[in-house]
């Protein structure tokens, strides 16, 4: 009976899982939430937008991490075989190929409004004619301060990542702990500068479309390297409890592909927003 139902295959089929429906459900809150929140909707005169908004968070956050606990738990049981890893990587490389086209689209809104800035541009509650960039009364950041000083640490960061993967595949438990923990604390570290440069910005998000853009833009890649570093963490938590292996690391492979594609994507923000966009005003 047992022979009959050995596998006599390279490939995993995945066992019956409630958190494709789960997170659905949980997406579709979110959105609800979202939308009666941004519109002030009330249901029954009571505005629980918020409410409905933080109950879809939670959902998905849970259904993320119980889903991702599962693809662990596969992994470490050896149902990821060389077959399922390859199929693994074509779909983290669709994904990070999805993630350029969004930040294609940023980068697009940007130079549409530098390169075309002929309409009139509103900054906070006057009105200043067009044809310039960036508009009129907009102090930019200078980019050979705060910006640069973030550019190097996340370079750095890119390099102990590397230094970590190195140490996995020579078996250096210690040296990957290290590059592991340098990785985390240059990702928080560059958090807290982009927060500080956040707060000290002359511009606002509203009222014009250089701050608009520019916080998208930026706004979006502060939050990738968020995501990036609880992904950073996690692998880091998981060399702890003795997870990875020389020829069985996938999970810290994406994460450390994943780090890279932020750096990439924060260099290019770099040269075109802060340096080009910047237009030679002289940040303060």
């Amino acid at each position: 009976m047992a022979q009959a139902h050995a596998k006599h295959h390279d490939y995993h089929l995945v066992d019956p899982s409630p958190w494709p429906v789960i997170g659905s459900f949980s997406a579709f809150i979110l959105a609800v939430g979202g939308i009666m929140t941004m519109k002030s909707l009330a249901l029954g005169g009571l505005h629980i937008g918020p409410y409905v908004f933080g109950a879809g968070i939670i959902g998905v956050l849970y259904t993320m991490a119980a889903w991702w606990t599962d693809v662990i738990t596969e992994a470490q049981r050896g149902d990821h075989t060389r077959v399922v890893q390859i199929h693994h990587r074509y779909g983290m490389i669709l994904f990070i190929l999805s993630e350029v086209m969004f930040f294609v689209a940023w980068f697009w809104a940007f130079f549409d409004a530098s390169l075309f800035p002929g309409e009139a541009i509103q900054f906070q509650r006057a009105e200043v004619t067009g044809g310039h960039w960036p508009p009129q009364g907009i102090e930019t950041l200078d980019p050979w301060h705060l910006p640069l000083f973030n550019t190097l640490i996340l370079l750095t960061s890119g390099t102990t990542v590397t230094w970590a993967h190195h140490a996995l595949l020579e078996d250096d438990r210690e040296g990957l702990k290290q590059a592991l923990w340098l990785t985390v604390a240059l990702a928080v570290l560059f958090t807290f500068v982009q927060a500080y440069e956040y707060g000290h910005a002359t511009f606002g998000f509203s009222g014009n479309i250089y701050g608009a853009t520019f916080f998208m833009a930026t706004g979006f890649h502060g939050a990738h390297v968020i995501i990036g570093t609880i992904f950073l963490a996690v692998c880091l938590l998981r060399v702890y409890l003795g997870h990875f292996t020389r020829t069985q690391h996938l999970g810290f492979e994406f994460a450390a592909w994943y780090w890279h594609f932020v750096d990439v994507v924060w260099l290019f923000l770099f040269v075109a927003i802060y340096v080009w966009g910047s237009g030679g005003s002289g940040g303060h």
